[in-house]
């Protein structure tokens, strides 16, 4: 590697920031917001993105645009829509757009192969709902339990989480449940509410050897023997894993395995067959309009101008929000409860790809990349950390996602509840920005009967300084395709970024020294021995650890 402290790649980064920063970016009072009114709203593939209350200008824009040209970002748009080896470290492409290609009249070949499974996730699917899958005993399989972990998880669970309004569930529908944690206590707690001449699972692993998953798909087929003969367990097992060998040998049909594809990565496969849980769960047909969703949003990102790219305009907001006046985090609130799992989808997707410390060509880089990402759904925010928000010493960025419309379920009453909701996440967005000066909290403690000692004592407490750069992403409803929309937005989003930073957004090599360490420790604790490489902390816990479990 190339430790040289300031690359050529980081030297434009560096002349990009001092520019921005020389013009000041700031929100402006509410007069100058007022002049934004018109300015800074845009709309692709059923999303509405404001950006008026955020801390982009049109000279900031210029200036990150022009860095993304000399970054050839045309080129990389296009080379990642094509196929290419965007992820240069593992000369892979990244190519999971085909996935949602597969209803255009011309294919490629990515797309056809993504054709034919996702025809066999819809059949199988379909199967299910219909009560024409039996498990052993002759009954209709009632609970689905998804078994795998990182991008085999988050995925189809908040796309589940996420189509799931509140509404009574069709009849015939199984249960469908994610199991990702190697901890018993997850697994545990789904398997008590099951029976297994009743239960499905899911093995979702491309390697069919990720720890977490071969051990929890273990534990289930324990369970699945206690009450069946070995014969019996391929009525209860299906996989998704590119090693066919290791999927059969655990006792899976050869039928019921899905492939997975080097060209996709684990944190953009939720649209592979890794999406099957979705389709039991809400029907191929949701699975269907979740793809086009995406799709439309790819099509919006590989055709429309840069400054009215969805996603090169919220990289470039990230580009300022970072690099150029030191966000460390960005907070995520979706005010729909429906995407209370989005926060934790997105620091996957966003800190996995752009959690980097080299560029592309492996020199050290002396500049912030990935952001810390977090959040929750609105209005549970209101009562825990939006107070750091308002009056923290950080300015945090801040991503509202906003349905306009009320699930179609909704009574009268739950009617009243959204309209709520939303009024809440407009207001939270304007005081945001504007803040409330001392002045204007010493006057409203003066009107209330305050002394004036004790409005000047009070006021400072009660100010909040504004200057929060937030966005709304705003849809007229919550549905499966501008969900899709909503994630292949983010998805387009990061690789911009990457882009920005010269760094690779699809490789993750990052989290196998945990793993190479962890082995080791596992067998020494396994063997009630200390681990001989290990250095005396850790072998001072694994000595804690056999005394308490020692049997």
């Amino acid at each position: 590697m190339n430790s040289k402290s300031t690359s050529k790649s980081g030297q434009s980064v560096h002349n990009c920031v001092k520019t921005i920063q020389a013009l000041n970016t700031r929100l402006g009072q509410p007069p100058n917001l007022a002049k934004r009114a018109k300015r800074w709203q845009f709309n692709a593939a059923g999303l509405a993105l404001d950006m008026r209350r955020s801390a982009i200008s049109d000279e900031s824009l210029s200036e990150v645009l022009s860095l993304a040209k000399d970054r050839q970002i045309a080129q990389k748009i296009a080379g990642l829509i094509a196929g290419e080896p965007v992820n240069n470290t593992e000369q892979r492409a990244a190519h999971h757009s085909a996935l949602r290609a597969i209803f255009d009249d011309s294919l490629s070949v990515s797309a056809l192969e993504a054709r034919g499974v996702f025809q066999r996730v819809c059949e199988l699917a379909n199967r299910i709902r219909q009560q024409l899958w039996h498990g052993f005993s002759g009954k209709p399989i009632r609970d689905v339990v998804n078994i795998g972990i990182g991008g085999s998880d988050l995925g189809p669970r908040l796309v589940c989480a996420a189509l799931d309004d509140g509404a009574a569930q069709n009849s015939n529908a199984p249960a469908v449940h994610f199991a990702a944690n190697i901890d018993p206590v997850e697994l545990n707690r789904i398997l008590r509410n099951c029976q297994p001449e009743t239960t499905l699972f899911i093995v979702a692993s491309k390697s069919f050897s990720t720890q977490e998953t071969l051990e929890n798909a273990k534990a289930a087929r324990r369970w699945l023997l206690n009450s069946m003969q070995k014969a019996d367990l391929a009525k209860h097992l299906v996989s998704i894993s590119s090693n066919v060998e290791k999927a059969t040998r655990f006792g899976i049909a050869a039928e019921n395995i899905f492939p997975m594809w080097d060209w996709v990565g684990g944190r953009y496969s939720l649209w592979s067959a890794i999406g099957l849980p979705i389709a039991i769960a809400h029907g191929a047909e949701a699975f269907e309009a979740l793809l086009r969703g995406a799709h439309a949003m790819d099509t919006h990102f590989a055709s429309a101008p840069l400054e009215e790219n969805l996603p090169v305009l919220l990289a470039a907001l990230d580009f300022i929000h970072i690099n150029a006046l030191g966000a460390a985090s960005v907070a995520v609130l979706p005010y729909a409860h429906q995407l209370a799992l989005l926060p934790d989808y997105l620091q996957q997707l966003c800190m996995e790809s752009n959690g980097k410390g080299v560029d592309r060509q492996g020199n050290r880089i002396d500049f912030a990349t990935g952001p810390v990402v977090w959040g929750s759904a609105g209005t549970v925010g209101q009562h825990s950390f939006h107070q750091l928000l308002h009056q923290g010493s950080e300015a945090i960025p801040i991503d509202f996602i906003l349905p306009l419309q009320a699930p179609h379920n909704a009574a009268h009453a739950e009617d009243a509840r959204h309209r709520q909701l939303v009024a809440n996440c407009l207001a939270q967005s304007k005081a945001f920005a504007e803040g409330k000066s001392v002045a204007t909290a010493k006057q409203e403690l003066l009107g209330g009967g305050a002394s004036e000692a004790e409005a000047s004592r009070l006021a400072p407490h009660k100010a909040s300084p504004g200057q929060r750069s937030n966005i709304i992403i705003a849809m007229d409803s919550l549905n499966a395709g501008t969900l899709g929309a909503l994630l292949a937005l983010y998805e387009h989003r990061v690789y911009v970024q990457s882009i920005l930073w010269d760094i690779n957004a699809f490789d993750q090599w990052g989290v196998e020294l945990g793993k190479q360490l962890g082995g080791p420790i596992d067998a020494a604790l396994a063997d009630n021995n200390t681990s001989p490489g290990s250095d005396e902390i850790t072998n001072s816990w694994i000595k804690k650890y056999q005394s308490l479990n020692a049997k």
